[in-house]
């Protein structure tokens, strides 16, 4: 029961159930919207944490009453304002997942674990030889 989140509908009685891997997976696709993540990273985890999806390796989904907190794990792009891509990345994770849920989500907190360096395309190659 842990794993679930229940939410009501304002249009029909009864509830919505969704789990934690929906959550995870919608907050996996808004962050990688975002201009400067190149991938999501795998989390710290410890052994009492199996997981099976890959959404879940890459964010945590903490639930306390009413309140949902996000950790969310990305590499980014070298030559990019770490704060600035860490804010563009809260404000859609957050925005995405509470518009796809229903559900309000009290903090989005992003773990940078690495930067990827972008490597050459074969355009800037060909440039470089025609000088």
């Amino acid at each position: 029961m842990n794993d679930i989140i229940k939410t009501k509908s304002g249009t029909a009685k009864g509830s919505c159930i969704i789990s934690k891997d929906v959550i995870a997976t919608i907050a996996c696709s808004a962050a990688l919207e975002v201009d400067g993540v190149s991938s999501m990273a795998q989390r710290p985890t410890n052994l009492r944490e199996l997981m099976n999806s890959a959404a879940e390796k890459s964010v945590k989904v903490t639930l306390d009453g009413d309140a949902t907190a996000l950790d969310v794990y990305v590499n980014l792009f070298s030559g990019r304002r770490i704060p600035d891509v860490c804010t563009q990345v809260q404000q859609n994770v957050k925005t995405e997942v509470q518009s796809m849920t229903g559900k309000p989500i009290t903090r989005v907190n992003v773990h940078v674990v690495g930067v990827t360096f972008e490597e050459p395309t074969g355009e800037e190659d060909a440039a470089d030889g025609e000088e």
